[in-house]
């Protein structure tokens, strides 16, 4: 065996021995300390706004290389066109679990199968067999209970005394009872749907982040889909049981509908909480979508845009030596695109930090991602968004926030930004 070769092996076995740490402990002060800030600094902002690092590092080097550990490589994409260019070849980049798994260490009953960790072909199938669920033919018959569950959470805010707090009394439960309702999963299973959404993002949830959710997640669905094997019901789950039968195996079925949960509901919440943070601080643009349906569209996709609550895409690794804008990636190393980055590249938009209902916005922001793995959920998300929004400013347009902005809590480190509790005085 060459010198080289040796120290080749060393140096990833080294390296999986690093990253199992991390999956093990999480992402504490000891373990931060063993990463570099560079790799951190997409999980970061500064209120709603990413850090101001982040926007040297796009206008510097918008694809950037990160040294890991022991040898290992990653890369950095911040830029628009660079992140478009990374998401957008599935020749290019794979999504496999299994490099994961491989380069962290993690065993493979730890993947979350569905589509955001599949290749083509399985990704194609898989969403070929999902598509149809997701056209707005089939979503329009939600839009009823949408508008359904959105007005009976606003009921429940008008009953409570005091304050309420528009993250745990809207912003929650609009998406997971949304979800319930399209999977076609028990109403009652609510609580545990948030748990196991949540703390998969959460890099500070310790031993069980963010695989150990996964696990729980998708042990879940097992059981659900094994009931609807035996009946299949009205929702997604049962339809696909109805039209494809066990060409589509359980555990299959089971990493489905942990991807629609994954995608559809902890993304949808933080929207929904982050974006009433924006018309608490906006009282002018909540006056306008109060008075005029056509300001709604406009509004949402500003929200998306602005707000870019996913921060990054799921890790893409390289099949082989790639370019893009110039920089050779090679083979293997990880690539990390930042969505809140590329969002507000001023190559895409021109923005200057505010919030404009009103700005001339080229088509395609990356809020849902780009390319195959695009969020396949989109359009229902919009249709969440354009329902509540609107609502929540005409039953209560004197809301207000009931603590000072500085005392707001947002999330520290993690994949989904969000706001830990948003206290408002609804009268």
């Amino acid at each position: 065996m060459s010198t080289t070769t040796f120290r080749s092996r060393i140096t990833a076995r080294l390296g999986r021995g690093y990253l199992a740490r991390i999956q093990k402990h999480g992402f504490g002060s000891t373990t931060m300390k063993l990463l570099p800030e560079q790799l951190l600094m997409p999980l970061r902002r500064e209120g709603l706004d990413p850090v101001r690092r982040l926007t040297e590092t796009r206008a510097s080097a918008p694809v950037a290389r990160v040294a890991l550990p022991f040898g290992m490589d990653a890369w950095v994409v911040t830029g628009y066109e660079e992140a478009k260019a990374v998401l957008g070849s599935a020749e290019g980049f794979s999504t496999d679990f299994a490099h994961l798994a491989g380069n962290a260490g993690i065993a493979a009953e730890h993947s979350p199968g569905g589509l955001g960790f599949s290749d083509p072909p399985v990704h194609t199938r898989l969403r070929r067999i999902l598509t149809p669920e997701f056209t707005m033919r089939r979503l329009r018959r939600l839009t009823p209970r949408i508008d359904a569950i959105v007005a009976e959470r606003l009921d429940a805010m008008a009953a409570a005394p005091g304050p309420v707090d528009l993250v745990h009394a809207f912003a929650l439960p609009v998406p997971s009872l949304t979800i319930c309702e399209l999977l076609g999963v028990p109403y009652e299973d609510r609580d545990d749907f948030q748990k196991l959404a949540m703390d998969r993002f959460d890099l500070f949830a310790g031993t069980t982040a963010p695989f150990g959710a996964m696990s729980a997640s998708l042990d879940y669905f097992r059981g659900v889909v094994r009931a609807q094997r035996r009946a299949p019901g009205d929702g997604l789950l049962g339809m696909i049981v109805r039209e494809h039968g066990d060409s589509v195996d359980d555990e299959e079925l089971a990493g489905l509908a942990d991807g629609v949960l994954t995608g559809g509901f902890e993304t949808t919440a933080s929207t929904i909480a982050l974006g009433a943070l924006v018309l608490l601080r906006n009282p002018g643009v909540a006056d306008r979508l109060r008075a005029d349906d056509g300001v709604t569209a406009p509004f949402v996709e500003e929200v998306l845009r602005y707000l870019s609550a996913v921060q990054m895409a799921f890790p893409r690794f390289a099949r082989e030596d790639i370019e893009i804008a110039g920089v050779v990636i090679p083979r293997g190393d990880m690539v990390l695109c930042s969505l809140s980055g590329a969002n507000r590249d001023p190559a895409y938009v021109t923005d200057d930090g505010r919030f404009d209902v009103d700005r001339v916005t080229p088509a395609g922001h990356l809020a849902f991602g780009y390319g195959i793995h695009r969020c396949i959920g989109a359009e229902l998300a919009r249709m969440e968004l354009r329902s509540a929004f609107p609502a929540l400013v005409r039953r209560f347009p004197a809301m207000r926030l009931a603590v000072p902005p500085q005392d707001l809590s947002f999330r520290k480190l993690s994949i989904v930004y969000g706001v830990e509790s948003l206290p408002a005085r609804l009268r």
